[in-house]
């Protein structure tokens, strides 16, 4: 089967794009870190404005209806600014919380909710908690993440996770990972290495290449699997999706600390917020094994 994009959604990516790259998401990344979530939150509302809650949120609620693939696209678009904050949590919670009062403020943006899957993200600065059944729950400790721009809080009780939840995180990866090639390959062309560019030496053209393609098959089983949303076969294809996009993502990180060495690992260089948020999502809703068992069990 083949899928591109309608002209209206290839202009919803292109505005977000835009809209993510005037914004300067790095060092909102390192403030929100730090616990200033003041231009975490402005970002928060330019995102709502541009429509993105929206597409996750009944029409009686103030929203377009539940639109899986603009939905994917939007997280895509995040995922590659490496935008902070509970943004899978909170589309994935509109499905949760159907024609409630809290889907229409989440709709305007008006309201940011974390999922316990188990871990709970940004509890701190969430309007609501809540675990995958849609119980509302209360943020306890926090514990450590390997992405400090990631605050992950315990919360009694919570188990399981939602599909699309599920499906939005696969495609934070898919944009994470497209960014990591992104500035991979630049690197590689500028850095020179015994007065040639380190991109020419085929070691590292083959560590870029074969990166690229994990990332170019996980893209058609990201929107697959959106394609598939409402039927029996969601399941089945939104595990394919995270066991690919995490797959590549990891893989891009890594590429990325080989091509770019050293100053790849060093806090002040923008591309390792992206590395890191690149590992804390490899397991986060679900770990490789659990999806791939699943993919697996439906064969």
């Amino acid at each position: 089967m083949k899928f591109v994009l309608s002209a209206e959604q290839r202009m919803f990516r292109e505005s977000l794009r835009g809209l993510l790259a005037d914004a300067g998401t790095a060092k909102i990344v390192r403030a929100w870190a730090a616990g200033d979530t003041g231009p975490g939150r402005a970002l928060w509302s330019s995102v709502a404005e541009a429509g993105v809650f929206a597409v996750a949120v009944p029409e009686e609620s103030g929203g377009a209806g539940l639109l899986p693939v603009e939905l994917v696209v939007a997280m895509e678009e995040l995922g590659r600014a490496a935008a902070p904050g509970p943004y899978v949590e909170t589309l994935a919670a509109a499905e949760l919380l159907g024609d409630s009062p809290w889907a229409s403020r989440i709709a305007e943006g008006e309201a940011i909710v974390s999922l316990a899957v188990p871990y709970a993200l940004d509890a701190d600065v969430a309007d609501l908690v809540l675990t995958a059944d849609g119980t509302e729950r209360q943020a306890g400790e926090a514990v450590a993440s390997l992405d400090p721009a990631r605050r992950l809080f315990r919360v009694g009780g919570a188990s399981g996770r939602t599909d699309l939840g599920v499906l939005l995180c696969a495609a934070q990866q898919v944009g994470l990972g497209q960014a990591l090639l992104d500035v991979s390959v630049e690197y590689a062309r500028t850095r020179q290495q015994f007065g040639r560019p380190i991109g020419e030496y085929q070691a590292v053209k083959h560590h870029l290449a074969n990166a690229m393609v994990e990332l170019e098959f996980a893209r058609p089983l990201l929107y697959g699997a959106a394609l598939s949303y409402g039927t029996p076969d969601f399941a089945r294809d939104v595990s394919a999706a995270k066991v690919a996009a995490s797959e590549a993502s990891y893989g891009l990180a890594k590429t990325a600390l080989q091509v770019h060495g050293a100053i790849g690992y060093t806090d002040e260089y923008d591309p390792s917020l992206w590395i890191r948020k690149a590992r804390a999502l490899y397991s986060a809703w679900g770990s490789v094994a659990e999806h791939r068992a699943r993919v697996m069990s439906a064969l």
